[in-house]
């Protein structure tokens, strides 16, 4: 197939272009590579000269219009991600993950309507859990500009499905680990940045006394997930969270990452004030939809994962810090 991966420089883009390209498929990637958004040239090496590089932003509409023609999948893995940066840069947050998508959305349903599309979406998107394990039919009262533009983009895609029959599905995502992630700063997801200061054996500061509950998932059963959901057509209109089976107290989390590196130490502190008002507690997910529907299950556990991590990691350090 020929198939166009938005964000395809970032973590979970690079992954799956990376999985794709090894499939013999014909992969596009477009990409804006601000420096914002976690993209890096690192990611691609193995497979740059199979890849059809765009370096491209969702925001210009002539330019994605091109990019979705004639391709049979698209996935949008492009966003802005940091929690914090969305509070300081609320425009910028919703030019990328709402109007970005809307941009792709109109290009896909004028010039490609035919197209899989896969959207990703996030499971800070409901907010403060009102049940748990919380399912995808779970309310949305998001605390944070990111997780609110994510709400927004992802009711879009299903919006356009549903008028236009666009063949569209949504994967929404937790905390997810592994190669390629953005290790060096806070502004991206928390487990990958404490994974970046035990790689350094620098210190990792956990907010208050870390018991609030996260769920993780490698990169390669994300992978996984989303090609499963983008080949089933029974899918399409349909939103899935494929998060992991298991949930882990952030501290748990951390000191894991230290045992199994060998290096780095934890640290509790007080919260930050400007941290601790979108704090959501526990996160409880279930994954259950997606299991009964595509057949799909986690394979790789939390300690094999950080193996298979940490090896990746430590050749390659300098192209990450």
């Amino acid at each position: 197939m020929k198939v166009l991966v938005t964000g395809g420089l970032g973590f979970i883009g690079s992954n799956l272009t990376i999985h794709l390209c090894h499939q013999g498929h014909q992969v596009s990637v477009l990409d804006n590579l601000d420096s914002r958004m976690g993209g890096n040239w690192a990611n691609l090496e193995e497979v740059m000269s199979k890849v059809h590089m765009n370096v491209q932003d969702l925001l210009d509409f002539g330019q994605v219009s091109a990019a979705v023609l004639g391709q049979d999948m698209i996935i949008n893995c492009a966003a802005s991600t940091s929690h914090p940066s969305s509070m300081r840069e609320p425009w910028l947050d919703m030019d990328v993950n709402v109007k970005g998508t809307l941009n792709l959305l109109e290009a896909i349903r004028r010039f490609n309507p035919l197209a899989r599309l896969i959207h990703l979406g996030t499971s800070t998107q409901l907010g403060p859990l009102k049940y748990s394990p919380a399912d995808e039919q779970h309310p949305e009262f998001p605390t944070d500009i990111y997780s609110a533009n994510k709400s927004t983009s992802e009711k879009y895609v299903l919006i356009y499905s549903n008028a236009y029959q666009l063949k569209a599905s949504v994967v929404r995502l937790a905390n997810v680990y592994g190669p390629r992630a953005a290790i060096h700063s806070p502004e991206f997801t928390f487990n990958n940045y404490f994974i970046g200061l035990a790689l350094q054996d620098k210190k990792i500061t956990i907010f208050g006394d870390g018991a609030q509950k996260r769920n993780l998932l490698f990169i390669d059963d994300v992978v996984d997930a989303i090609l499963a959901v983008a080949n089933c057509e029974k899918t399409i209109g349909e939103t899935y969270f494929a998060v992991g089976d298991d949930h882990l107290a952030v501290f748990e989390i951390s000191k894991k990452i230290v045992d199994v590196f060998g290096t780095g130490r934890c640290k509790t502190i007080p919260w930050p004030k400007d941290r601790k008002s979108a704090e959501i507690g526990d996160a409880i997910l279930s994954n259950q939809k997606l299991k009964k529907d595509v057949a799909w299950s986690p394979k790789t556990t939390f300690e094999e994962g950080l193996k298979i991590t940490q090896e990746f990691y430590l050749s390659r350090l300098n192209q990450y810090i």
